[in-house]
């Protein structure tokens, strides 16, 4: 709290004390709500961050804005925006039976229609919309929703079943326990305080329990005074069926035109200047895009386009950053267009099929090749069509932060700066750890790691691995060959924690494409299990072959299992490590040359590629028949199989060590920030200097 100064209570709930606070940096007033967690169940603690987790998600003007969160005193202490006008319950108790003009109510609704739909477009259930959890600001004009204590992330099942929220709020079907559709019971709730604004009393009261529920489940609602209009009744009562699937959902509010002008003046009343900034599709609610607003709202494709061509071709404004890539038909380094010239790439990752990257703000960049007409080869991107290597920036991400991504085959997986994993993608083979195969189009949070904070997550061919910040590790997909480490070859669509040997410290997974491997400290050892097919995994000794194994063990082939591991990379039959002095071994086939040493014959045992060492080595990515490396004075290589340009060069007759000539660099000075080799494909990431 060195940062803060209370100035006073302003409120007391079940799970803690709410405290307006001074941030002494900037003099602004915050709320900081005080949880006392180590006084709490299980269930208490996992509502308290799950607040935390829902809040860092959420970035809209009309919801709460999360600061941030620290532990003090053993209690936890979240900081949020500071709401002056105080609720919304007691600006209706201060008006004194005067009913609130048909105008002023719309106004307050469609505030609450784009802040309810920003939080569904985040796969969230709100679970207790009311009066007390919806906030002013000063000149209570504006909406806040607030309190996400008890939100549910939605899983891919299309009903909920708990009994959560405030009773007078609460949908029939909750009452009745049965299944419900999960947004229609946001509907519901959001019906209530419609109501509510309309008669300045709550839709259902009762003076015990039974006989609320007995009124929610017949619909007994007191009349509407005539004094509003016939549709705002009308959309009221349809708010408040009892058939939850009769009950329109908020595309459907918002097409109704008594809300559709209330949009309309929201856009253009409140905010005068910068108005003029909304695209002209949000003016003409079409599309998904029908009456959002968010901050930093995102251009339609054309405009998007334009202003690519704009900046690729500017003379004044040199790349912060570039891309390059080549193999699958791409003989030399091809240098992939980016949205803007300032777009700083800090992580490259590529698969059979998908380009990604991760931008210093925190945006996943994607490259499509589409073929004309067709639509989007990369799921989850926005736009269509156009010309080879179109950037897209992952859809629906303004109000999450990403720090790093992950290729497999035909899916990604991507990590924000919260520790929250998302996937989306092929569902086959149940790599996208959502409990199922299906595909999914756009992000979405692998929702039995909520609990966790990761850090580090790797996809391979079929599967995938998440490593914590308190080194446990998860992984599912494909079983077979052991690859998942969980000690059997069955197949999980679900993460599943993996057995670890006592003391073990996963810092960072990697996943092949019938195997894996943890760098574990506090010694960087190498752990492997899945196929050990030609010793890829560095398990065998001398005088034994080991085939494979199901769980995790340390490598037993020398010198990596002596010496410290700084870095360590896969391919389909052989593999690389770069020891902590720089010096870099390969293992496994050698077929193709992929292991940059003279033929072998039958010796898979690590061997050091003397060809660079007379410089440090301080990256390595391997593909499926090649390797490239990175040195420490910034050179790259590459050597192995050269069909369909895996080597980006042009000398293709030799197999050895070479280095990679970039002929459009110029006078930039660049180095490598990023590699990732999937396949017979590189991409590369770099920065200038």
């Amino acid at each position: 709290m060195e940062k803060y100064e209370k100035i006073r209570v302003v409120g007391r709930g079940a799970y803690g004390t709410v405290y307006l606070c001074r941030r002494l940096a900037d003099n602004k007033h915050v709320i900081i709500k005080q949880i006392p967690v180590e006084q709490m169940t299980k269930e208490e603690r996992q509502a308290a961050l799950n607040e935390v987790k829902v809040l860092s998600m959420l970035d809209h003007p009309n919801i709460i804005e999360y600061y941030e969160n620290f532990l003090e005193d053993k209690a936890l202490m979240i900081v949020m925006e500071y709401a002056q006008g105080g609720t919304l319950f007691e600006y209706l108790q201060q008006r004194n039976e005067l009913l609130l003009e048909e105008e002023e109510i719309l106004r307050f609704f469609a505030q609450m229609l784009l802040s309810l739909q920003h939080v569904h477009s985040k796969q969230i259930l709100h679970r207790d919309l009311k009066t007390q959890n919806i906030l002013l600001n000063k000149k209570k004009e504006a909406v806040k929703i607030s309190d996400f204590g008890i939100s549910k992330f939605l899983s891919s099942k299309s009903k909920a079943y708990t009994v959560v929220g405030t009773p007078c709020y609460i949908s029939p079907e909750l009452c009745e326990g049965k299944p419900y559709p999960v947004l229609k019971s946001d509907i519901w709730a959001l019906g209530c305080v419609l109501y509510e604004l309309v008669s300045l009393k709550r839709a259902f009261e009762a003076q015990n329990l039974p006989a609320l529920i007995l009124k929610i489940m017949r619909g007994t609602i007191s009349p509407i005074s005539e004094d509003f209009s016939e549709e705002l009744r009308k959309l009221i009562l349809s708010m408040l069926h009892l058939d939850p699937n009769k009950r329109p959902d908020i595309s459907q509010i918002m097409a109704q035109p008594l809300v559709l002008q209330a949009l309309m003046s929201l856009y253009t009343d409140q905010g005068k200047v910068t108005c003029r900034r909304i695209p002209k599709s949000l003016s003409n609610y079409s599309g998904q895009n029908r009456g959002r607003v968010s901050r930093g709202s995102s251009i339609t494709s054309k405009g998007f386009f334009a202003s690519y061509r704009h900046s690729s071709t500017s003379k004044t404004s040199p790349l912060q950053s570039r891309v390059y890539c080549w193999g699958g038909g791409i003989s030399a380094p091809h240098l992939l267009p980016l949205p803007s010239s300032d777009t700083h790439i800090t992580e490259v990752s590529t698969g059979r099929t998908q380009k990604a990257a991760v931008t210093k703000n925190g945006r996943l960049l994607l490259w499509e090749t589409p073929s004309v007409g067709a639509e989007p080869s990369m799921p989850g991107a926005t736009g269509a069509g156009g010309p080879a290597f179109i950037p897209r920036y992952l859809e629906g991400q303004s109000a999450v932060t990403i720090k790093h991504v992950s290729c497999g085959d035909l899916f990604t997986a991507c990590l924000t700066d919260r520790g929250i994993l998302m996937t989306f993608g092929s569902g086959a083979n149940g790599c996208l750890g959502h409990g199922n195969y299906n595909d999914v189009s756009q992000a979405k949070i692998v929702e039995d790691l909520l609990g966790f904070e990761v850090s580090q997550v790797s996809c391979g061919a079929s599967h995938v691995m998440a490593v914590t910040n308190e080194h446990d590790v998860f992984s599912w997909g494909r079983g077979d060959n052991g690859r998942l480490g969980l000690g059997h070859q069955e197949s999980c669509c679900s993460p599943c924690r993996v057995p670890l040997m006592p003391e073990t410290q996963p810092i960072s997974a990697l996943c092949g494409v019938d195997c894996s491997m943890l760098l574990v400290e506090p010694m960087s050892t190498l752990f492997c299990c899945g196929s050990n097919r030609y010793n890829k995994l560095a398990l065998d000794r001398e005088s034994e072959h080991v085939e494979e194994v199901h769980s995790f063990c340390p490598v037993q082939s020398l010198p990596l299992a002596s010496q410290a591991i700084a870095m360590v990379a896969m391919g389909t039959s052989h593999a690389a490590a770069i020891m902590s002095n720089g010096e870099c071994y390969t293992f496994g086939s050698n077929q193709f040359g992929q292991l940059g040493i003279p033929a072998n014959g039958d010796n898979n045992m690590p061997t050091r590629v003397l060809s660079l060492s007379k410089i440090a080595v301080s990256m390595v990515s391997c593909g499926d028949t090649f390797t490239v490396a990175i040195m420490k004075d910034g050179k790259i290589y590459s050597w192995g199989k050269a069909a369909r340009g895996r080597l980006g060069r042009l000398d293709c007759e030799d197999s050895q060590p070479a280095p990679v000539v970039f002929k459009d660099v110029g006078r930039n000075v660049m180095s490598v920030v990023s590699i990732s080799c999937s396949h017979g494909t590189t991409l590369l990431g770099m920065r200038c200097t």
